[in-house]
């Protein structure tokens, strides 16, 4: 016997509302691609084309990696100081919440109640004290300073302790009576049941570090260290009139994010549902 489906129209409305909302908020994304494929003299045509009749883009990427704006160099700049603060960032989190979830210790919760504390007070309060102590130490104008920045996150070690807690402490007296430490018993047994929740503080400390625009900007000074956020600013001050460059620029910017998403957005929802689960 045949199954009847039927529709159930509530569902089809809101579906198709939805489906509406979101073509309304790619509609400056499907913009900004389609103008960074095109020939200045049609950037402004209207109607808008959003297929270009003329199409430029190969030209148009070649001048921003390679012509006067060597974008190739702060896309690699980018990269390494995402990268190598996403592998601090999460190694220390993780450990400073295990520290804090799993060792017993005296003061233990005072201490994490001093450094949560720390969260509270802006970033921009302390930028000053920052900017002194690294002219002073060597750090200033260099990844290393920038890294050391961004690599020791309050949130992150939250976040993560969060989840931490949400492990069995069977099996962490189970470790011990077997005889591994708290390093084996990390890495062994309570980390591998918190990947996904470090694999999504790692997508979003990723983000944030490669759209980080303050600290670049207070503490590089060498045009050849610089991230994307200050190139595009340099980028965009110096070819304003020419907007089908000026797009193929932020189109470029904004790939290693849509990549990174797309490649990660299975360990987001299984941080997600983790997180759910846990309580």
């Amino acid at each position: 016997m045949a199954t009847v489906y039927r529709l159930d129209w509530r569902k089809a409305v809101v579906t198709a509302v939805l489906f509406a909302i979101s073509l309304v908020f790619l509609l400056p994304f499907l913009w900004m691609l389609t103008t960074s494929f095109k020939l200045e003299k049609d950037v402004f045509v209207y109607p808008i084309e959003w297929i270009p009749k003329q199409w430029n883009a190969i030209a148009n990427y070649k001048e921003v990696w390679f012509g006067r704006y060597p974008f190739y160099m702060y896309y690699w700049n980018s990269i390494k100081v995402s990268v190598i603060t996403v592998l601090v960032s999460c190694t220390v989190s993780s450990l400073a919440a295990y520290g804090f979830s799993k060792v017993r210790f005296k003061a233990g919760k005072w201490l994490f109640l001093i450094v949560l504390a720390t969260y509270m007070v802006p970033s921009q309060a302390i930028l000053v004290p920052q900017f002194i102590l690294y002219r002073n130490i060597g750090l200033f104008d260099s990844h290393f300073g920038l890294i050391l920045l961004s690599s020791f996150s309050v949130l992150g070690t939250f976040m993560l302790r969060q989840f931490f807690m949400g492990v069995n402490q069977e099996y962490i007296e189970s470790a011990k009576i077997d005889g591994a430490g708290h390093l084996r018993t990390f890495r062994s047994i309570a980390f591998p049941l918190v990947k996904p929740a470090v694999a999504t503080y790692a997508i979003l400390r990723f983000i944030w570090t490669w759209n980080d625009y303050q600290n670049p900007l207070i503490f590089l000074r060498t045009d050849g260290l610089y991230t994307i956020p200050l190139a595009m600013q340099k980028f965009t001050s110096m070819s304003g009139e020419f907007y089908s460059l000026i797009m193929a620029g932020a189109v470029s910017a904004i790939l290693p994010l849509l990549i990174v998403f797309v490649i990660g957005q299975k360990s987001v929802i299984e941080g997600i549902a983790l997180g759910g689960v846990k309580g």
